[in-house]
């Protein structure tokens, strides 16, 4: 029997990567989760296992094209084995309920219960749907709050502002202005970043198979409105570049995938996000003779006591102060989503470009876990061994240069978070103390935050929290 070993849905808003490598040929016999290709996406690189057990009669892949999601890697001839297995799905119900989905996905619940899809939408899926649930932690959910009528306001304002002055087009107003249609088939990824987005993902036109809506779609999509709203009809992004030829030699390089998805990135948070950086400096004297006193206990325990891991730490304390900070805004509902867990990603510069590795759960940690954790991760991004779990679900980001140089630097805001801090090196300098100048160890911040729903009198309070901590090291450990 012939089957089928197609791409699952890895991870949230990943529809496509990169074949890295293949793993198998044809002829050979491959088990249930033996790996058979290297996929690279826009998040990190891992190996696909197999979801299937035979022996390969076809390849249908090839070593650096792309492969969408459901797209086919291979077939074999299967021993008989029928083994439908999804990558990183263990399905728990409440009270011991047993879900069971056969070839039509069926979906049965106890007491005629009826099951309810986002937006009242059926979630239509191709060749045997997979239903996938959100996995919400336990102690810490989100809570979402209503905007109110003057926050309302001043994000209309501010996000209008950053826009264009000029009136809104044609295509503009239909899209506002569109009557409901019939819900579209899409993964609940994908009508996530619609949301993220501000946009209904119905007005979506789907590219997908049976006109399912891909995640290109809906930032196509994007792009279209924000194109038509300047009156012009013209994206600069999409501007035509002269020929370079004209003047001399040049060398033409492939964007790698994560290059190319980090320039699509902060291009939409520096279109969408009215960011605004607050500066201050922090006296680390005491710090650093702090960290080099324990450094050596932090790496008996296998980590390396950094100034980034203890920045973690505070700033993980800081988030729990100012709750504004570790939250997210959906101005399609008027609505800011305060999280009540913890989770700091960290900047890491490799070959690939920059990777964010997520620590999660950072206030149930202390800082010799922090430090243990964080350089694991960094390793894991360096030899391209990162997984995808490794790098979702950040709320704040820090960006720390200073390893590097400068003075200072304005970082961007990674949506859908709200604020970075981006850290400079250290220097010496003659600080007026007690009536005498000392000379003192000064590091300079940089905070840039989402002016939408994070005032400049609360960013200041938040930057001066965390350089007090770091200049009263007493103040970390209590």
């Amino acid at each position: 029997m012939i089957k089928e070993i197609k791409l699952p849905e890895v991870s949230d808003n990943v529809d496509s990567g990169d074949v890295v490598k293949i793993l198998v040929a044809v002829g050979d016999k491959i088990k249930i989760d033996q790996p058979i290709i290297e996929l690279e996406t826009d998040k990190a690189m891992f190996e696909v296992p197999s979801s299937e057990e035979g022996t390969v009669t076809e390849i249908n892949v090839k070593e650096g094209e792309s492969i969408k999601v459901g797209g086919v890697i291979l077939k074999i001839e299967s021993n008989g084995v029928d083994v439908k297995k999804d990558i990183k799905s263990e399905i728990k119900a409440e009270d011991k309920e047993e879900v069971k989905a056969e070839d039509k996905s069926e979906i049965k619940a106890e007491d005629k219960s009826e099951v309810k899809a986002e937006d009242k939408s059926e979630i239509k899926a191709e060749d045997k749907s997979e239903v996938k649930a959100e996995v919400k932690s336990e102690n810490k959910p989100s809570e979402i709050i209503p905007v109110n009528s003057e926050r309302a306001n001043l994000l209309k304002q501010v996000s209008e502002s950053v826009k264009t002055d000029s009136p809104p087009s044609q295509k503009t107003e239909s899209f506002i202005k569109s009557e409901k249609k019939e819900s579209a088939p899409a993964s609940p990824s994908v009508r996530r970043l619609a949301r993220e987005l501000g946009i209904e993902v119905d007005d979506v036109t789907g590219s997908g198979q049976g006109g399912r809506i891909i995640e290109d779609d809906v930032k196509s999509f994007v792009k279209s409105i924000m194109s038509s709203s300047n009156g012009t009809g013209i994206s600069v992004s999409n501007k035509s570049l002269p020929d370079f030829k004209n003047w001399g030699e040049v060398e033409i390089q492939t964007m790698s995938k994560v290059r190319a998805i980090t320039a699509e990135s902060m291009s939409y948070a520096w279109s969408t996000i009215p960011m605004v950086t607050q500066c201050d400096k922090a006296d680390i004297t005491n710090l650093e003779e702090f960290r080099k006193n324990y450094s050596k206990k932090v790496e008996a325990a296998g980590g390396h006591l950094t100034l980034t891991s203890i920045l973690v730490k505070v700033c993980s304390e800081a988030l729990n102060k100012f709750p504004q900070f570790n939250a997210s805004i959906d101005l399609t509902k008027k609505e800011i989503v305060l999280k009540k867990y913890f989770n700091i990603g960290i900047a890491v510069d490799t070959d690939r470009g920059l990777l964010v590795p997520v620590i999660k759960n950072t206030d149930k940690k202390s800082i010799t876990e922090i430090s243990i954790e964080l350089n694991e991760l960094a390793e894991k991004a360096w030899s391209k061994k990162i997984s995808l779990d490794e790098m979702d679900g950040g709320n704040f980001t820090i960006s720390n240069l200073g390893g590097i140089g400068g003075t200072n630097f304005n970082p961007i805001v990674y949506s859908p978070q709200v604020a970075i801090l981006g850290v400079s090196r250290g220097s010496k300098e003659a600080v007026y103390v007690n009536n005498v100048f000392e000379p003192r160890l000064m590091l300079p911040l940089s905070l840039t935050y989402d002016h939408r729903i994070i005032d400049g009198a609360d960013a200041a309070r938040f930057l001066r929290w965390i350089a007090e901590a770091l200049e009263n090291p007493l103040l970390i450990s209590l």
